[in-house]
């Protein structure tokens, strides 16, 4: 898969995309996919995200939504190329299964972790149930509409009560965490087995899952990263901006290397195998005499384009602006 830039006419752009392109093109495609302001996915209270069920309330074909960004993300794991979205445990337990198999009541605890506990109180309540007024049916509410769904046959008639309230708690955690995303999960599901072999995941649990996904939040390791990086534009290893710059960097918080990296890559976080597997690899480029100029990058090629500060403390705090406001942040 490459990706055909066109100008104002509607016309091919001369060039070839080496990756760094497309890496680009698809890193900005899954923060746009993933928003929850777009409709299609939720965030937990834990700002994890999750399949709106309400996502058909969107568009009446969302199902090809889920399946193509299903895609995408396979073709982000395919690639090694890490993507910093944050899933509910219970979503990528869902891919993770085989078949989209249902999930048990305890995994409802990272969706609704309020419904779980109460849920968990009905359990063990010592009281008279049929006295809290619940019936077998649960209300939705979406884009202004509300709609009762019976978890079964004539549920909304039927009083939860301490003979069947055992029923109730798994009809209601099945319908949550599985009935109601079903077709969303399916979908995407089906989108990444277009691109990947479901089976290689099987070895993974969702933690690990995410890792893969998202990359792990160990600090970058400056040695590996100095190791396997570029120069251009008259920079080496050896220059004496080039020595200041890394000095710079060691004396870095871990924060600011992740930072940097953001900056520079667009993900905060260091490949899973080492900066060896970085494509395209690090660069820093020669970004002339300017010393009023911020750093600048252009995260399509994961270069940083630096000026000639040899003052040590100029070159850290023009870095440390550039890189906290994102100041001298370019697509090309």
């Amino acid at each position: 898969m490459r990706v055909q830039l066109k100008n104002a006419a509607g016309l091919d752009e001369a060039g070839i995309d080496g990756g760094g392109v497309f890496r680009e093109f698809l890193t900005v495609l899954l923060k746009s996919a993933f928003d929850p302001n777009r409709g299609f996915f939720k965030i937990t209270t834990d700002r994890l995200l999750y399949p709106n069920p309400q996502a058909s309330c969107l568009e009446e074909n969302f199902t090809k939504h889920y399946f193509f960004i299903g895609r995408m993300i396979g073709k982000a794991i395919y690639e090694n190329m890490l993507v910093e979205l944050p899933f509910a445990s219970f979503f990528l337990a869902k891919i993770l299964s085989r078949h989209n198999s249902n999930l048990d009541i305890h995994h409802l605890q990272s969706l609704d972790p309020v419904m779980y506990k109460n849920l968990l109180y009905l359990k063990s309540y010592e009281g008279d149930v049929s006295e809290l007024g619940l019936d077998f049916s649960v209300v939705n509410s979406g884009l202004g509409e509300t709609e009762v769904i019976e978890l079964k046959i004539d549920g909304r008639n039927i009083t939860v009560n301490n003979d069947n309230r055992i029923e109730y708690i798994h009809l209601m955690a099945d319908y949550r965490l599985n009935k109601q995303i079903r077709s969303h999960c399916t979908a995407f599901r089906q989108g990444m087995a277009d691109v990947i072999n479901l089976e290689w995941l099987q070895m993974f649990n969702h933690q690990e899952l995410q890792v893969l996904i998202s990359g792990s939040s160990i600090p970058i390791d400056i040695d590996d990263l100095r190791q396997h990086t570029n120069y251009s534009g008259g920079f080496t290893d050896q220059h004496p901006v080039i020595q200041i710059f890394w000095k710079v960097v060691y004396g870095f918080t871990d924060k600011q290397k992740n930072q940097l990296l953001k900056f520079v890559t667009s993900c905060s976080q260091q490949p899973l195998l080492g900066f060896k597997d970085l494509y395209p690899a690090f660069c820093i480029h020669d970004a002339g005499q300017d010393l009023d100029r911020l750093p600048t990058a252009s995260t399509c090629m994961n270069l940083l384009k630096l000026p000639h500060f040899t003052d040590e403390n100029q070159l850290r705090h023009k870095l440390l602006y550039a890189i906290e406001s994102n100041a001298g942040f370019e697509l090309s």
